[in-house]
């Protein structure tokens, strides 16, 4: 009776445990998004970024500094880290491949591609305007890399799907290098875009794509009892009576909502979908209910990090986040492709 009795109460320990930590991530995450307001080219007391959110005084320098530029990219920035990491963690759950990521299996390119082909062809310049050229791409690219991966024996295996990904990024990446080279204007509107940057965004780009980002993660969160389910195995799935075809396609759909809205935002920003549900599942085990729920807080909280390097380590210039993401992100791919279970997979 008593190793009965124990059991719950384990259970009950761990989820305090995961809870515990979900709410110190998140206080961690109100200290970076408050040196996210702080740090920069001109430096910020605490007490002027926090009277700009509170008690905000116009005729104030720096409450406007934090009120005009940071605070709208400190928001940006929350809203694109969770949608990254999200979207990362269901297309690995999805795919069964610990290497999905939207910048690696071609979505970012796809959604750039098609952005950049809008601005050229149609001159749009706003993100209201081209956001739905983005979830356009992002379809296509995600589809077509699929396609690929599928042709041949032993179907979409991990690795056939991230060569296929090189392969559709590479040639989304060449035609969008030929259309900036063909036009200057194209150039100057989207180089700064292209590096993946949260900065010098207007709060008005955060308000428009929030509704895609949002049903994103809500359909996340309430699809993860299913993603735990398809975790163990596609046969054992069917055999639970789960239509494994029906939520791969949905959960490609609020992919496809969330990396269009998070490149319409800041740019293909690469590496945050891969890295975070790594780091998360070291704390959360195989659970989609607690990965996804900490993905929400751990994808803003490495991406304003990432942004805050960038703004420190060639102070007084900037480096844009998507360069720094890059940088860290490039060795913890090579250390997960190393991995003897992920060539097996």
């Amino acid at each position: 009776m008593s190793g009965v009795a124990t059991l719950p109460a384990t259970g009950a320990r761990w989820r305090l445990a995961l809870g515990t930590g979900l709410l110190c991530a998140l206080g961690l995450l109100v200290v970076v998004a408050l040196l996210s307001l702080r740090i920069g080219s001109v430096g910020i007391a605490t007490r002027d970024a926090i009277d700009a959110l509170f008690n905000y005084d116009p005729n104030s320098y720096n409450q406007t500094v934090v009120r005009s530029l940071r605070l709208p990219r400190t928001i940006i920035g929350l809203g694109v880290g969770s949608a990254l990491a999200v979207a990362g963690a269901m297309m690995q759950a999805t795919t069964r491949n610990p290497l999905a990521d939207p910048s690696i299996l071609g979505v970012n390119s796809g959604a750039a591609f098609a952005i950049v082909n809008a601005i050229f062809f149609f001159g749009l310049t706003h993100p209201y305007q081209y956001v739905w050229f983005a979830f356009l791409g992002a379809g296509i690219a995600s589809a077509l890399v699929y396609s690929i991966a599928s042709a041949g024996r032993g179907g979409a295996t991990p690795v056939k799907l991230a060569l296929a990904g090189a392969v559709v990024t590479a040639l989304l990446g060449s035609w969008i290098t030929a259309l900036l080279l063909l036009d200057e204007q194209t150039l100057d509107t989207v180089r700064f875009w292209l590096a993946g940057s949260i900065a010098g965004r207007p709060i008005e780009v955060f308000w428009m794509v929030l509704p895609f980002m949002a049903t994103g993660l809500v359909g996340g969160l309430l699809l993860a009892r299913q993603l735990n389910v398809m975790n163990l195995g596609e046969d054992t799935a069917r055999a639970l009576g789960m239509h494994t075809g029906r939520l791969r396609l949905v959960s490609a759909l609020l992919v496809v909502l969330m990396t269009g809205a998070a490149v319409s935002a800041a740019g293909p920003i690469g590496f945050v979908g891969l890295a975070v549900p790594h780091i998360v599942r070291v704390f959360t085990g195989p659970d989609y209910r607690w990965i996804l729920a900490y993905c929400i807080v751990v994808g803003p909280l490495l991406l304003l990090s990432a942004d805050i390097a960038g703004r420190v380590i060639t102070r007084p210039a900037e480096l844009q986040v998507g360069i720094v993401t890059a940088m860290c992100g490039a060795p913890f791919l090579i250390a997960i492709a190393r991995q003897r279970r992920v060539a097996s997979l």
